[in-house]
């Protein structure tokens, strides 16, 4: 028998993409350098689907029919590097290699241009909807060859997530273009995160709400505008008990967060390409704060901070958070497509905004009702610079912004960590200020470097001296 595509790398993702194929008709070869794995997985989890296992590189590849494709579930990094170098003995011109792992995109645009020396094919795709999406349909966001991607297009269609009877899956652009969009949704995702995990946290510390009340907050703010997979399961955590204790399992988890580096990634690269995310950046520099317990413990017994004392209306207040929360989550999916903006001009792909939104409606992290009203921005204006500009989001921040500002002021007089919320209302109000107060630094520079500056009533570059010696 041909087996339709290779698949490298049998932890959970691999096996459920695995399994998500073979379900949808497509007969999937697969190999594990560990080959107990391929027994295992063939005897326990393939029952009468079209499943074979490999035991070899070499094996692998006679399986397939051509011109091969092999998909690389391996951890990114080096990992990927050296199975391609396993694997390259083994194909023939215009084979195709796939890397759906989390790679970080210049290492994608690296492996395009050594593979195309060798006329073996490359796509970078990203994949998002952790081990339930890659059994019932992930987000896919595939990049690199487009003959390649032409090929694999009707199995990626298939198997990806359905919205409204469209595939969330499409070709998003050359070389790493695939994997950068899967960053920035990375990126997006842990604001999103962060954000969520501060409404929360402000409704335990501030209003002294218990987590069953909390989740009955977040139960009802899913059925409306913040309905999204992230509310969802957040209203889900809220509710689930502790086995041992018989409390909250929410109350029993350590307040550390670990982070594999995707948001890091997108904080380095808007630095990089000069493109404001303080959203996402203050929930990625979060996690960091997070891994200092033991320090913040100390701190907690000697510096001091004003107590906590909330007398107002819990219902009215409850709704402040929920506005706060809608706004900030604007800005972080503002500054995640002005990111992709930047990226499209600085790496030459020509990103089509409205249909990164729709890949991300199914299927994905970051999946959210919303998604369809940044879709409709892009089509009402191509051009459109930022998602703040947009008619239906300047019309969200003007019903909040009063909401917004009320949680974010009362929750710095209680010495309440809000990091997200308050850099979204900054990229706001920074984003909305005709004037900045940078024109002090450039004079600082012109002042210590000589790096000159420019004037509001005349043309060209100047320098001053500034004592006047």
């Amino acid at each position: 028998m041909q087996y339709e595509i290779g698949l490298v790398g049998l932890a959970v993702m691999g096996q459920n993409l695995a399994l998500n194929m073979a379900g949808k008709g497509f007969p999937v070869a697969v190999y594990n350098r560990t080959t107990s794995k391929v027994d295992d997985f063939i005897n326990d989890c393939a029952g009468n689907l079209p499943i074979g296992g490999a035991y070899s590189l070499p094996q692998l590849a006679t399986m397939l029919s051509t011109p091969r494709k092999i998909m690389l579930m391996v951890k990114a990094g080096q990992p990927v590097d050296d199975m391609i170098e396993e694997l390259l003995p083994f194909l023939d011109p215009g084979d195709i290699l796939i890397d759906g792992g989390n790679s970080f995109f210049l290492d994608t645009v690296r492996r395009t241009k050594k593979l195309q020396e060798k006329d073996i094919r490359f796509v970078g795709v990203g994949v998002s909807g952790g081990e339930e999406g890659a059994l019932f349909g992930p987000s896919l966001m595939p990049g690199g060859d487009l003959t390649a991607y032409k090929l694999l297009a009707p199995l990626f269609s298939k198997i990806a997530a359905q919205v409204d009877g469209e595939p969330c899956c499409s070709y998003v652009g050359a070389d790493g273009a695939g994997h950068y969009v899967k960053m920035v949704h990375n990126g997006i995702e842990y604001g999103d995160m962060q954000l969520i995990s501060e409404a929360y946290f402000i409704m335990n510390q501030a209003l002294g709400m218990t987590a069953q009340e909390i989740h009955a907050v977040f139960a009802e703010w899913n059925k409306g505008e913040l309905n999204s997979y992230l509310i969802e399961i957040t209203r889900d955590i809220l509710a689930k008990k502790d086995d041992i204790t018989g409390r909250p399992l929410l109350d029993m988890i350590l307040d550390t967060a670990e982070q594999k580096g995707t948001g890091k990634w997108t904080s380095q690269n808007a630095l990089e390409l000069g493109v404001p995310t303080p959203t996402i950046t203050a929930a990625v520099f979060a996690r960091c704060m997070s891994a200092y317990k033991s320090e913040r413990v100390v701190a907690n017994k000697i510096l001091p901070g004003p107590p906590i004392n909330y007398s107002g209306n819990k219902q009215e207040y409850i709704q402040a958070i929920h506005d706060a929360l809608y706004a900030s989550k604007i800005c972080s999916y503002a500054q995640g497509f002005a990111l992709l903006m930047a990226a499209g001009k600085a790496y030459g792909w020509n990103f089509n905004y409205g249909e990164v939104a729709l890949l991300w409606r199914g299927g994905c992290i970051i999946r959210a009702q919303f998604l369809d009203r940044i879709q409709q921005a892009f089509v009402n204006q191509k051009t459109l610079p930022n998602l703040l500009l947009d008619k239906y989001f300047r019309a969200v921040i003007e019903r909040s912004q009063a909401n917004w500002r009320l949680v974010v002021k009362s929750c710095k007089e209680w010495g309440l960590p809000i990091p997200a919320l308050v850099a979204s209302l900054d990229y706001y109000d920074a984003y909305r200020s005709a004037v900045l107060p940078t024109n002090m630094i450039q004079a600082q520079r012109d002042y210590f470097g000589a790096h000159t500056f420019q004037r509001k009533d005349q043309e060209g570059w100047f320098h001053a001296e500034w004592l006047n010696r």
